[in-house]
Formats: C-alpha cells, sequence, structure tokens
C-alpha cells in the first residue's frame, strides 16, 4: 500500500515539475520571442501593445511624402506648434479656473466653451477651437504664456498640418481620407490615403513608414504621469518618406488665384504652361476647394482644368489647321458675310456681317459664316486627324507605361480626353461637321488641351506632353526618379511648321486688329484665340468663354488657357480681360527674376 502511495506521489511531482517545466519554457518564449512579433490584427509587437494599454499617444506627423513646386518651396507640410488638452475632471477645471481663463484670453476663445470642450474629452485633443477642423497654430508669445500657467493638463507640442485651412484652386494636389485622427489609445494608427490629385495619383509611392507619435504614461485613472517623461516614436529611414518636386511655381499659382478671385470668376479654370517643355506652372480651379473640408457633392475638388467643356471659336484652330494642311483654301479666297449663313439654322456673332473678307480675316474676327463653309468641304477624318495632331480628343498629360514599380503612371488625376465627334453623331452629315468646325454641337476641350495646343504650334507642330511631377527624392535629398519631358513628333497626317507658322501669324492679328484687340496694350506682345461658346446649364442658355494664347511674341514664355464657364449671354468675355490680367502678372514676374 505504501509503494502504491510512494508511486503516487511520485507520478503526481514529475507531472507538475513537467507542467511548470512547459510553463516556464512559454514564459520564455513569450519574453524572448514573441514580444517582438506583432499581435494578430495589429501592427504593434506585443511589448509595443502593453505599453500603449499604459499611455495615451498624440499623432505629431502622419508619416506621408510631402510635395514641393519647382523651387523647393513647400505644397504640402508646415510644422506649427500647438495646445494638447488632456483629459481633466470638473472638480480639477474649476479649481484652476484663473488660469484657464487666461488660457482663453490666449487661445482667443471664451472661457465657458474652452471648459465644456475640456470637461468633456476622453482622450488628448489638440486644439482647434470652435471654428477649425485643424490645430491651431501658436505663435512665440502665445507659447511663452502658456508655458507660464503650468497647467498639468496642458502641453504645447510641434504639428504638422499637411494643408493648412484655406481656400485655393490647387484641385491638382488633391486631398486625403481616413483624416489623420490625432489621439490614439488602444488601436492602430489610421490608415490614410490619397482621394483625389496627386494625392491619389501618387499614393503608392508617398505613404512612408508610419507616423509620428508622442506617447505620454497615464495612471489606472487615465491621469498623465508628471514624473514620467513622454516618449516620441517616430520611423527611423533615412531614404523615406519620399518627397516630389512638381512644376508648379507657387508664387504664380497663388498670384493667378488672386487675380480670378478680383475678377469675381466663379467657374472655370487658368492653365499655364511653360512655352518651352510644356511643363505646368499654374492650374487654377474654380471654384475654390479647402482639403480640410470635402464635401463630395459640391464638385468643388474637382480640377476644371482637366475636365472638357464646349470650346466654341477656339476650336477654329482645328479647322483652319484641317483647311490648310489639305489645300481646301487659298489666302486669297475671299468669302461674303452677310450676317446669315443660310443654312443650319447658323448665323454669324456680329449682326449684319463681316462684308466680304478672306481667310486671313475670317479667323482675325471669329467669322462663323467663313468658318463654316470651310468645315463643309472637311472630311469628318480630316476633321479628327487636324484636331488630335492639336491634341484634342486625346488625354495630353505625361504619363508613363513603367514608373518606379507602377505598371502605369498618369499624374494627372480624372484628365478628361474631350471629343470631336459623339459616337452617335453622323458625321457625314454636313451640318454636324459645321456645327463642329464652329467649336459647338459635341466638341469639347478642357483648358490644359487648349493651352497645350498653344506649345504645339509654338514648337513647329510637335506634339508636347504637359508635367505637374518633375523629380522624386528620397528624404535625405538623393535623386530617385527624374520624369523627363516628352514630346511627339508630328505624325504623317499631323501639322506641319509651315501651318503652324501661319495659325502662329493668324493669332498675332487677332489681338492687332481682331476679337482679341482688348489685349493691345498689355506689358507683352501677345497672340491668341478667343471663343464664346452657347451652352445649357440648368434648361438656361449660358455661354462659355474663352481665351487661349501666349506672349511675348517675341520669345514665347509662357501659354496660356482661360476659360470662364456659365456666363450670362450678353456679358463681355471676361476670359480676355483675366488672359491680359494674368499675361501682364507674369510679365513682371519675369521682369522680377531677370529673365525678361
Amino acid at each position: 500500500m505504501r509503494l502504491i502511495r510512494n508511486k503516487r506521489i511520485t507520478y503526481g511531482w514529475l507531472i507538475l515539475t513537467i507542467l511548470i517545466a512547459i510553463l516556464t519554457m512559454r514564459l520564455a518564449w513569450v519574453q524572448l520571442v514573441m514580444k517582438h512579433q506583432r499581435v494578430p490584427g495589429s501592427r504593434h509587437t506585443m511589448v509595443e501593445a502593453s505599453l500603449i494599454q499604459r499611455e495615451r499617444g498624440i499623432v505629431l506627423d502622419s508619416g506621408r511624402g510631402h510635395f514641393t513646386d519647382r523651387n523647393g518651396k513647400p505644397l504640402t507640410g508646415n510644422l506649427i506648434w500647438t495646445a494638447v488638452l488632456f483629459p481633466a475632471g470638473e472638480k480639477e477645471l474649476r479649481s484652476a479656473h484663473h488660469q484657464v481663463a487666461k488660457l482663453a484670453r490666449i487661445l482667443g476663445t471664451d472661457t465657458n466653451q474652452l471648459l465644456q470642450i475640456w470637461g468633456k474629452l476622453k482622450e488628448p485633443q489638440l486644439w482647434h477651437g470652435a471654428d477649425s477642423r485643424i490645430p491651431r497654430s501658436l505663435s512665440k508669445e502665445q507659447i511663452k504664456q502658456i508655458r507660464e500657467l503650468e497647467l498639468p493638463k496642458l502641453k504645447v507640442l510641434p504639428y504638422e498640418q499637411r494643408y493648412g485651412n484655406r481656400q485655393s484652386g490647387m484641385q491638382w494636389l488633391g486631398f486625403v481620407s481616413g483624416q489623420r485622427k490625432e489621439s490614439l489609445f488602444f488601436q492602430d494608427y489610421p490608415e490614410i490615403s490619397g482621394t483625389s490629385g496627386l494625392e491619389k495619383t501618387m499614393d503608392s509611392l508617398i505613404r512612408g513608414e508610419g507616423p509620428t507619435v508622442v506617447y505620454f504614461p497615464v495612471n489606472s485613472t487615465n491621469e498623465v504621469i508628471q514624473d514620467m517623461k513622454p516618449m516620441v516614436k517616430a520611423p527611423d529611414n533615412r531614404y523615406y518618406p519620399l518627397r516630389v518636386s512638381t512644376t508648379i511655381d507657387i508664387d504664380i499659382q497663388r498670384g493667378i488665384e488672386t487675380i480670378t478671385e478680383k475678377a469675381g470668376m466663379k467657374e472655370g479654370a487658368v492653365v499655364v504652361l511653360d512655352a518651352r517643355n510644356a511643363d505646368i506652372v499654374a492650374m487654377v480651379s474654380r471654384p475654390f476647394y479647402n482639403p480640410e473640408q470635402i464635401h463630395p457633392k459640391d464638385g468643388q475638388w474637382e480640377n476644371r482644368g482637366l475636365k472638357a467643356a464646349t470650346p466654341g471659336s477656339v476650336f477654329k484652330l482645328v479647322t483652319a489647321a484641317a483647311i490648310l494642311e489639305n489645300g481646301l483654301s487659298s489666302p486669297n479666297e475671299h468669302f461674303h458675310c452677310d450676317g446669315e449663313f443660310g443654312k443650319f439654322g447658323l448665323s454669324c456673332w456680329k449682326k449684319g456681317g463681316h462684308g466680304t473678307i478672306d481667310l486671313r480675316e475670317g479667323f482675325a474676327e471669329s467669322c462663323n459664316v467663313v468658318f463654316a463653309t470651310l468645315a463643309e468641304r472637311l472630311t469628318p477624318q480630316q476633321m479628327t486627324s487636324a484636331a488630335s495632331a492639336l491634341g484634342f480628343g486625346q488625354s495630353v498629360g505625361w504619363q508613363s507605361q513603367q514608373f518606379l514599380g507602377l505598371r502605369s503612371f498618369a499624374p494627372l488625376d480624372h484628365e478628361e480626353k474631350g471629343t470631336v465627334f459623339s459616337g452617335s453623331a453622323d458625321a457625314s452629315d454636313a451640318g454636324v461637321r459645321v456645327q463642329t468646325g464652329i467649336g459647338q454641337r459635341d466638341a469639347a476641350v478642357s483648358p490644359l488641351q487648349a493651352a497645350n495646343a498653344m506649345v504645339t504650334l509654338l514648337h513647329g507642330g510637335v506634339k508636347t506632353k504637359p508635367r505637374i511631377v518633375k523629380q522624386i527624392r528620397y528624404a535625405n535629398g538623393q535623386l530617385l526618379q527624374d520624369t523627363n519631358p516628352l514630346y511627339e513628333g508630328p505624325a504623317g497626317n499631323g501639322i506641319s511648321r509651315e501651318t503652324s507658322s501661319i495659325l502662329l501669324e493668324w493669332m498675332e492679328d487677332v489681338v492687332q486688329e481682331g476679337t482679341g484687340s482688348a489685349l493691345n496694350h498689355r506689358k507683352w506682345t501677345l497672340a491668341g484665340k478667343s471663343g464664346t461658346a452657347q451652352v445649357k446649364v440648368k434648361g438656361r442658355a449660358r455661354n462659355n468663354q474663352w481665351f487661349v494664347g501666349y506672349g511675348p511674341v517675341e520669345k514665347p514664355r509662357y501659354a496660356v488657357a482661360v476659360l470662364v464657364e456659365n456666363r450670362s449671354t450678353n456679358s463681355s468675355n471676361q476670359a480676355t480681360e483675366i488672359f491680359g490680367q494674368v499675361s501682364d502678372f507674369l510679365a513682371s514676374v519675369e521682369a522680377g527674376s531677370g529673365s525678361a
């Protein structure tokens, strides 16, 4: 009996020893190996998760890559100092009422409002104020005054604003969704992704390796432990996130935004291209948008510079090019305009007509009767070929099929191709060709395409591809990738150098003695083409007003397209006036830089 009992005791101790050994091995495995592995469903290791449970985190920087203009000036990312409020009880806030009142004055807010916001906090919050979606920036004097208050539940920390809370016409930049959550507790970092513009098209390249977070130790009652220093966690990689250098000149961009604002321009776009290589120097879209306050249904985030619109007489460039390329008229041919074409219900914009004029005069005066007559002579193929040679009816923005591991890379988000003839139109019908030849019916052109057509003509018919991304660099400044300008030589059915030269001369006539004569006394000698398109907006007759051109004529520096949409049918051409103001502004910029 005793022997049996001893055996049981021995077996019991043996089993207990084995269990203890297994438990010890398990603990050793957890402590030595698993603590460095990520917890399932999380991006944190076990050590990090245990720390997070005892800490409150404030995101200081999302870790996303930034954009600069062509001169290195930041387009995103502005380091500010801001106040951070930590949860505090009502009793604690009442006891510090005098200091809180001082803080309210420093922050420019009402004491009761500050107490109401502060008293409801369950987690740290960066100070936004009552009417802002982003943290408020503090001045040096404000920082000094706040620190003198010595409030234990108040900190002043650096924070990187991505955009700033302002309206702008920089829809090409876009915005991000999954808005930056500024405080973290028991959770992973929020996923941030680009939703439109460059933020979207370059999203996979600029995501970075995670945010910079400052952690504050807290006790079991969720109070910050003042005796323990906060810990900052940030990615340690000298190469990422990437920095993107654009072709935009932010000073020119904002200058043109101001011009459109003062002119009262409601809808439309202004596009400025470098005449030497078609780089996008500025692209202003109206109405403005605020990347921190996006309302998808309003459509303000859409880039009007890339959206196709009815071009009106700007499209007569296509008709003239097709006629010249195919030898269907000559400078000696004369036309008679009495104000009515006599067919298809078409009339000239000038009551009583232009009388007897030649082709060159017809272009300068933008005579509908002349160009309706010419459009009837053209075949659909001749018209579409000329449009294609100028970059109409297709995407013109710079693209690459292989770019840093991406199969297809098109930086310009939602660029519209536009149309010449719609798929349902019978282009063999003379009436369809006539309406299209004067820039009505289904013809649609974007301001970017219109400005790029100017550059194409200035290059003797060599089609250009506008860039908006210039370079991509590592975080340490080392060059990763250049995007070289792209040119597409004229094909067999393209526009010749001779035709290009003729059209450029005719556009000089437009300003000297034609529909653009209001531009005669600007700082530069200018050339271009005006346009007024009849459109319907919510059933009402309205006009799209255009002016596209370049300057200075002697040594072209910029090509500019201005589109003002949804204008009254009896209003003057606001696009021409804005084109003149933009040209004067560019002339001043060039003179100031010593380039003129």
